[in-house]
């Protein structure tokens, strides 16, 4: 096998120069006429009479746009709200999509902006009518100039003309979300009001018995608080979900083996945070566990809260001895467990305080194995609140969750996944079968109607074949999604504490070593994800004779990071590879915004430069030549998951696969473009990207390559998994001085 490659050097950064032009129709809404904004107009009138008379926040109106597709940022409304002061996209409050999957977005505005927004929209209806007949097209708006159209008689500018009649085309309606009350949902999330904090609504409802769980979350605590904030002031309720989580488990059988295990003392191995129900201490292996008991005093603890989470540990202790077919070469680790859930009812908001003071408190542990979920399906329109916890700490801190994908105990393969599985920063597992196959309990992403959950899939056992482990009452076997992620925490573990990875780099190394060469199968990918990973550790690093896999990391803080300068070894003037690459990174993430959930997008190109200086990428992507590459917002997200934070690109392998020629210039390029949901400022963002490139003759040709590395400038380490563990096992000795008395 040839050994993973890692190239460092200056990486360019450069920021967005180009200037937005005029605003524009789009190619499939190529005109505005006066019906449209009467339309409009109509709406947002019938919307002031409503909220005029509107007595809890008074003076101010939410109000939902409904757009006629999913919308790029670019093309949310800009001029049809004004309020003064704020710019349109200031005054989102919530993100949603319709039943047939188009964007809504709920603003808040002043009674007055409302007024301002409907007097310039029937100005604009004025001039429609009285210069271009009633409708104008993109050839008439760019043809607009200030002396044909008399703006200052009908005091509106130009500008705020132009985003009028171009902000009106993506519009389908405007209107008021309405809520329901729906049973056992006692936690709600409130629109995040400017005039009005939380308290002070509470205090005009006359309801005192609630609990807050962050800026816009409460728990009611009575059912009489619910019905009464549902019936006076349900429109305010953005989110609904309920504090009672019942945890996901699949039965375990006792098994019948004598085999007495002993295991050595520990040493100064890596250690692992287990998050999960509770764990006995009467096992062989407890002096590899420091176990810490969170639930609090009263809560009943029968025998069967300590099978679970006690068999989860014994796994990332000592599964490869327990189950040696699945030996993965990664060694024992270390256990820190937390003792945070009993089996069956548990409040989801208890484990949220749970696992952030964990978290906060442990800074030393890097990968956190989470297997436990909720048997309730997630949420189409907004992340749980324990997913999104989960994505805030990694945002916030360097560590990563991997998280069990849930179970369908009724073997349907149509249930979707439950929280906190919708964590988009975490690594999220599914279980296949030991023949590589889905498991029968499987359930299936995606998140938000995207994101591509689950990431990947490893073996979780089946139909009567199951894992072996350990619990304080003997061994036990099992199968679920709760004991497939344990080997993925390994591996995980393996590489940052043990190999010196990045979590970034890891993680890609990860879900790289779960592709192929076949493309993702988009049947199965809602329930395996990228795809399988190895058993083996060697597997997950390493690359095969024929292929050549190299990584480069970096830190994105302006608009593009970029190089032209990788050089790919050729035969007889051409490229003889095939090429795929995996982007890693964990962005901020907001849950008030519903399904526009993550803040930030980096976009990746990986190919030749060709004769215009541009990277032609691998996949085709053109999303940077922006309207002119006909790529519409659901198709760069479909296409290209666009705002989706891992990115696979890939070339397919066939039959008639051929070399690829040279452009001018002999180097291939790697483009990172960064955007934004929101105006506000962000931490610079970590990113890795792992490539790998196949010899389409079966050549291999990676001293090649390491040769033209280290001539262009950069330095080249290649990433030795033996070498690395000695160096982690003379760095962890501990040390004794003799002192002279």
């Amino acid at each position: 096998m040839n050994e993973l490659v890692r190239l460092r050097g200056n990486l360019i950064e450069k920021k967005n120069n180009t200037q937005p032009g005029a605003p524009k129709f789009s190619k499939q809404y190529s005109y505005c006429d006066s019906k449209m904004l009467e339309k409009i107009k109509n709406d947002l009138q019938r919307q002031l009479e409503r909220w005029e008379k509107e007595k809890i926040i008074n003076g101010y109106a939410l109000i939902s746009v409904f757009y006629n597709r999913i919308v790029p940022k670019s093309k949310r409304i800009r001029s049809i709200l004004y309020d003064t002061g704020k710019k349109a996209n200031d005054m989102i409050k919530g993100i949603r999509y319709s039943e047939d999957r188009k964007h809504i977005i709920t603003y808040y505005i002043s009674i007055g902006g409302l007024k301002t927004s409907i007097s310039r929209i029937d100005k604009s209806i004025k001039i429609l009518d009285e210069y271009f007949d009633s409708k104008i097209t993109n050839d008439e708006l760019d043809k607009l100039d200030e002396n044909m159209v008399a703006f200052k008689k009908y005091e509106i500018s130009k500008s705020i003309f132009n985003n009028i009649v171009t902000d009106a085309v993506n519009i389908e309606r405007i209107d008021t979300i309405k809520n329901d009350k729906i049973e056992n949902d006692n936690i709600i999330s409130l629109y995040d009001l400017d005039n009005l904090s939380v308290k002070e609504l509470l205090e005009k409802l006359k309801i005192s018995d609630y609990e807050v769980i962050d800026d816009n979350t409460i728990r009611l605590k009575s059912l009489e608080s619910y019905n009464r904030f549902m019936n006076e002031a349900g429109y305010l309720v953005s989110m609904q979900t309920t504090d009672i989580t019942k945890i996901d488990y699949r039965d375990f059988v006792k098994s019948s083996t004598n085999e007495t295990y002993q295991i050595r003392d520990p040493k100064n191995e890596p250690v692992i945070g287990v998050i999960d129900t509770l764990f006995d201490k009467n096992v062989y292996f407890s002096k590899w566990v420091e176990y810490r008991d969170m639930l609090a005093e009263g809560i009943s603890k029968n025998e069967e809260s300590y099978i679970h989470g006690t068999a989860v540990t014994s796994l990332i202790v000592d599964g490869a001895r327990l189950n040696p077919q699945y030996d993965d070469g990664c060694g024992n680790f270390r256990v820190r467990h937390f003792g945070v859930a009993t089996k069956g009812k548990n409040s989801a908001i208890t484990i949220m305080k749970l696992i952030r003071q964990i978290v906060e408190e442990n800074s030393d542990i890097h990968v956190w194995n989470l297997s436990l979920g909720s048997e309730l399906e997630i949420n189409d329109n907004f992340v749980s609140l324990v997913g999104s916890l989960l994505d805030k700490l990694q945002y916030e801190k360097n560590i990563v969750f991997v998280v069990a994908g849930t179970n369908d105990n009724g073997h349907t393969m149509k249930k979707k996944i439950g929280s906190p599985a919708d964590s988009i920063n975490s690594i999220v597992v599914n279980a296949l079968d030991f023949d590589g196959n889905e498991a029968s309990y499987s359930r299936k992403g995606e998140v938000l109607s995207f994101f591509h959950k689950p990431d990947i899939a490893y073996y979780g056992g089946d139909k009567g074949k199951h894992f072996l482990m350990c619990t304080g009452t003997g061994a036990y076997y099992s199968d679920g999604t709760s004991f497939a992620a344990p080997w993925i925490a390994r591996k995980m573990a393996y590489m940052i504490d043990v190999l010196g990875f990045t979590r970034e780099t890891a993680k890609a190394l990860l879900i790289d070593s779960a592709t192929d060469w076949n493309g993702i199968n988009e049947k199965k990918s809602p329930f395996i994800g990228f795809g399988k990973v190895p058993v083996r550790i060697e597997d997950v690093v390493d690359s095969k004779n024929d292929e050549i896999k190299f990584y480069i990391e970096g830190i994105s803080s302006l608009y593009e990071t970029y190089t032209h300068n990788i050089p790919i070894p050729m035969y007889k003037d051409k490229y003889p590879f095939i090429a795929k690459a995996t982007l890693c990174y964990f962005p901020d993430c907001d849950r008030m915004q519903g399904v526009d959930y993550t803040q930030t997008e980096l976009d990746v190109y990986f190919g030749r430069i060709n004769n215009k200086g541009n990277i032609q990428s691998i996949n085709e992507n053109q999303q940077s030549e922006g309207e002119s590459s006909g790529i519409n917002e659901e198709e760069a997200r479909k296409y290209f998951r666009k705002w989706d934070n891992v990115k696979h690109i890939s070339q397919i392998l066939k039959k008639g696969s051929r070399a690829k020629s040279q452009y001018s210039n002999p180097m291939w390029g790697l483009n990172i473009k960064s955007k934004q949901r929101t105006d506000k400022n962000r931490k610079p963002l970590r990113f890795s990207i792992v490539i790998t490139l196949k010899e389409l003759g079966g050549v291999n040709r990676i001293d090649e390559f390491i040769n033209q590395c280290s001539l262009r400038g950069w330095l080249v380490n290649k990433v030795n998994i033996e070498n690395n563990v000695d160096v982690y096992n003379i760095a962890e000795q501990e040390l004794k001085f003799d002192v002279d008395k």
